[in-house]
């Protein structure tokens, strides 16, 4: 608590750099210490080892195809299941996939979800983490074919699988969902599965990391090497308010096109993943995926829910989508010796400090509202406290210039409202709960009130 009691005022010399905070919570940063490159290079290999995990192949096999890697990827996480005294379980969820564009027969899908339940029972709230584990060729029709997929996306599948080997020995106030889908490349077919349930059944989803291609440090054509930074795509007017037009009109009256939720949870992934993991430089792109394209989290964010797609900085595409082969001296293939597995570990660490932090902070303050009842040169903002879940020790009022990507300041308060001495046609402002530890939640951008 005696950190609290002070005032957070942090300064750059630059809009280029994002503000960081010393402290640490020494539990998590145990846990993130304790991810594993070699644990994950083992997931890899072993993931490449079925041969075809293309979404129509092979389903009777133990030894190759999709049917026996999701039945290992589901005993894994059941392995790491007994060190979580029961608050973890694992089931397949299932659906028939009907023939069509990609899908030339009709077929069984089934994601893998290993389910870390919250421990307080107050606490309705739900962290997704998801990597898909088929993969394909150059021919996306093609199931026979040697389709190791080891960067794309063996590589975020170990993510979620190492994560759920460290947490599960651990318990946080709200629940985390380790997620392994089927059928990415056939058209985002297992993860629109599990949106429109988590839609249907109310499932109060926070927040959905997807990580897709995160294995790889060297660039193609460029011959960048870079083992340090990491993208994060979140799109700026939220897919679901793009289709009523008075939220878009509220949007464009507000200036708040760079404040959605998934530009928040962006901005958190950015100042959390780098006060714990050295050598990381975690850069927002702003577009909701890689140009025209595609990921996991987009069903999600189509259904409503903050959702953001993690990948590396630089792709190498002949190493995506291509038929294992050399032509014209040059080697094709997504192999797992092409994939930096100490570069995987660091990703896998920021995904865990991220939603070790989430997981374990009071809910998001509610109804935060930027009062407008007169003209004024300082900034009036009220807001009422999460109505479940742990109670906040205070809360952080985030402040930033108009042009900067980055929270610049931080005010803390006890109360449910702050008066400031700057002004709201000047600068943007976001709210967060916090908890005597130093959990922060996600920030909430206000909304006009009288």
């Amino acid at each position: 608590m005696k950190y609290l009691r002070f005032i957070l005022l942090l300064f750059f010399c630059g809009p280029a750099l994002a503000q960081t905070t010393i402290r640490q919570d020494p539990a998590i940063k145990q846990m993130v210490d304790e991810v594993s490159s070699s644990n994950i290079e083992t997931i890899i290999r072993k993931l490449v080892s079925f041969k075809s995990r293309h979404t129509l192949a092979d389903t009777t096999s133990k030894i190759t195809g999709v049917g026996a890697a999701r039945n290992w990827i589901k005993a894994e996480y059941e392995r790491y299941a007994a060190d979580s005294h029961g608050r973890m379980t694992v089931k397949f969820d299932t659906s028939t996939q009907p023939k069509g564009e990609r899908v030339n027969t009709p077929v069984k899908l089934k994601n893998v979800l290993a389910i870390l339940k919250g421990t307080d029972p107050r606490d309705t709230r739900i962290y997704i983490i998801s990597g898909h584990y088929d993969s394909r060729i150059s021919d996306i029709m093609d199931p026979n074919g040697d389709e190791p997929g080891a960067n794309d996306d063996a590589s975020g599948t170990a993510v979620s699988m190492e994560l759920a080997r460290v947490m599960s020995k651990h318990s946080f106030p709200a629940t985390i969902i380790f997620m392994a889908v089927a059928g990415e490349e056939q058209g985002l077919l297992g993860s629109a599965h599990v949106a429109k349930r988590a839609k249907a059944e109310n499932w109060n989803i926070d927040a959905m990391l997807n990580n897709d291609i995160v294995g790889n440090s060297h660039g193609m054509e460029t011959d960048l090497k870079d083992n340090r930074s990491v993208r994060i795509f979140s799109e700026g007017v939220p897919t679901i308010d793009s289709r009523n037009e008075k939220n878009i009109a509220s949007l464009i009256a507000l200036g708040g096109e760079n404040d959605s939720p998934s530009r928040e949870l962006s901005r958190y992934i950015k100042e959390i993943g780098e006060r714990y993991v050295d050598q990381l430089d975690v850069k927002l792109i702003y577009r909701r995926d890689r140009y025209l394209r595609g990921g996991d989290h987009t069903p999600f964010q189509q259904e409503g829910f903050t959702a953001v797609r993690i990948t590396e900085m630089n792709e190498d595409y002949t190493r995506q989508h291509q038929t294992i082969r050399t032509e014209n001296g040059v080697n094709y293939g997504d192999l797992p010796d092409y994939v930096d597995f100490n570069y995987v570990q660091k990703v896998a660490r920021m995904n865990l400090s991220v939603l070790a932090n989430l997981a374990s902070a009071p809910p998001e303050p509610q109804k935060v509202g930027m009062v407008t009842s007169g003209l004024t040169n300082r900034t009036q903002l009220k807001w009422d406290a999460p109505a479940n879940g742990k109670k906040p020790a205070g809360y952080y009022v985030l402040m930033r210039e108009t042009i900067s990507p980055y929270w610049e300041k931080k005010f803390y308060v006890t109360d449910t409202k702050a008066d400031l001495a700057y002004s709201k046609d000047n600068y943007f402002f976001a709210v967060q709960s916090v908890d005597g530890e130093g959990h922060e939640s996600l920030p909430v951008y206000p909304k006009p009130v009288k």
